[in-house]
Parts: structure tokens; sequence; C-alpha cells
């Protein structure tokens, strides 16, 4: 079964240009979306922090784009996504810095994301998609893209 990623972000989990000085800010920003989404509490955000302390930015798994998340936990209520584009960009560290665009992924378990992580990849796959998505100026806009 096919699964819409407009459907898995909901607009209150969606920021569009938003600012952030370092990496830590941007996962924040990610984070926070997740707990406006209903998806998370506050701690996940810094158990998403922490797994970049400790793993390093492999998170940033495309030219530009990262993909903040952490191990599922008791601070996951479910599963869910939120997006945002960054004004400017910021570095993580990475080969594929800096990073205009961030996705937060929370998962209950390590199997209830797997349709979402493909529905992403089919996405961020497609030619020109990370730019349209960091050129967007509104989130309907966003959900435009998505769908």
């Amino acid at each position: 079964m096919e699964v819409s990623l407009a459907d898995q972000i909901p607009a209150e989990s969606i920021a569009v240009k938003t600012s952030a000085q370092t990496w830590e800010e941007a996962v924040e920003i990610a984070g926070d979306l997740l707990v406006a989404g209903g998806a998370t509490t506050n701690a996940y955000t810094q158990e998403m922090i922490e797994t970049v302390i400790n793993l390093g930015p492999y998170i940033v798994i495309a030219p530009g784009f990262a993909l903040a998340h952490s191990r599922p936990s008791p601070s996951v209520l479910r599963t869910g996504l939120s997006l945002a584009t960054l004004l400017e960009p910021v570095d993580f560290g990475s080969k594929n810095d800096p990073v205009r665009l961030i996705v937060g992924l929370a998962a209950l378990d390590h199997d209830a994301h797997l349709a979402v992580m493909k529905a992403l990849a089919k996405l961020l796959s497609t030619p020109g998609k990370i730019d349209e998505l960091c050129e967007a100026t509104d989130v309907t806009e966003i959900q435009r893209i998505l769908a």
C-alpha cells in the first residue's frame, strides 16, 4: 500500500523558510513540529539531538537534506513526520552539507515507518523535488508538492 506524504505531515508539522543558526536549532525545529502534530513529546527532540551528537551527522542523507530521528522510545506517541525548510542552510559536518530541508521522523517501532520512508525516498529521488520544497513560500504549497 502506498502512503501519501501529504496525509502523513499535518499542516501544523510544516514550517516554511524558518531560521536556524546551528544544526541543533534545525533539529529542534523539526522536533517542535513533531510535538505540534501530536507525534512526540518534547523529550524526543532532545533524543534526536543526542543521536547526532553520539553517532555523527549520518542523518544528512542527501545533498541539502537531513532526516532527523531517534530510536523508538516512550516519547514517541505515534509514528509521524515533520518538515521544515530553512531560510539559511546550516552545516551538520556532513559531506552533504549545507542542509536546507529537514524532515523529522518519529516511529513507534522499527517497522511502523517503513511505508513512510519508502514514500519519502520516492519523493526525494525525484529530480528537483528538494529545490521545489525549499522554494515553496507557504504550507499549502508544500502540501501540494507532497501530494
